[in-house]
């Protein structure tokens, strides 16, 4: 089971009240920071890159409904041709999220960092898509409870990142999970069922799955 960390130091923003969709600016990623964040239906991203830690809570928030995913005929046909695993290569999707050649990308070694100690405790976790015993793509992001907030993704085969989304859609579904925050909708996400809720409404739907119990496929020992 993951291992709570030390609290969180600061007084964080309040996610439902912010007039934009930065609800605001500094602290840290220290594990109790992320967690305690993650709670309040906020999450970290710089404000530009190379700029402070800002904490976002966009209005409209992007979800996809666990119960809505869109699994078109191409989609099925390429989840026959990889490999799913879950957290074999944590370190390898983040770095692959990260990559400096794609566009806006904005994770630095800072983040990095983070999300390897919040995976070591226990509550970041990877859905990995796989060919011939090669990493294809994948995703990584943070489970608390009932909720999985997906952080990126990335591919470096057609389809991949894709099947990882259906992957941890029915990883999800299966353990009795009740929240998956894309945190903004793209064409891409829409084109798997990613729809908008307005920020209450999201919060309202973040209480509730707070109080879901972790799905087994997340809840293995911490390293």
């Amino acid at each position: 089971m993951p291992v709570e960390p030390p609290p969180c130091r600061w007084a964080l923003p309040v996610a439902a009240q912010p007039v934009s969709d930065v609800a605001g600016i500094g602290a840290d990623l220290a594990p109790g920071t992320l967690l305690a964040a993650y709670r309040a239906g906020l999450f970290p991203m710089r404000l530009h890159a190379g700029g402070p830690i800002a904490w976002w809570s966009p209005d409209p928030r992007g979800i996809i409904p666990l119960d809505a995913m869109h699994v078109s005929r191409s989609l099925r046909r390429a989840q026959r041709s990889f490999e799913v695993r879950i957290d074999t290569a944590f370190a390898e999707v983040v770095r692959g999220c990260a990559d400096p050649t794609r566009p806006h990308g904005w994770i630095d070694d800072e983040f990095v960092a983070a999300y390897t100690e919040l995976h070591h405790l226990g509550w970041a976790h990877s859905v990995e898509t796989w060919r011939d015993d090669e990493l294809a793509g994948g995703l990584y992001g943070v489970a608390i409870g009932g909720v999985f907030a997906a952080e990126s993704k990335f591919h470096r085969a057609r389809d991949a990142s894709k099947v990882a989304v259906a992957a941890l859609v029915e990883l999800l579904r299966a353990g009795g999970a009740a929240l998956l925050d894309v945190q903004w909708t793209t064409p891409h996400l829409r084109s798997l069922g990613a729809v908008d809720v307005a920020r209450d409404e999201y919060q309202r739907r973040l209480a509730d799955a707070l109080a879901h119990p972790l799905p087994a496929a997340f809840a293995g020992d911490a390293e």
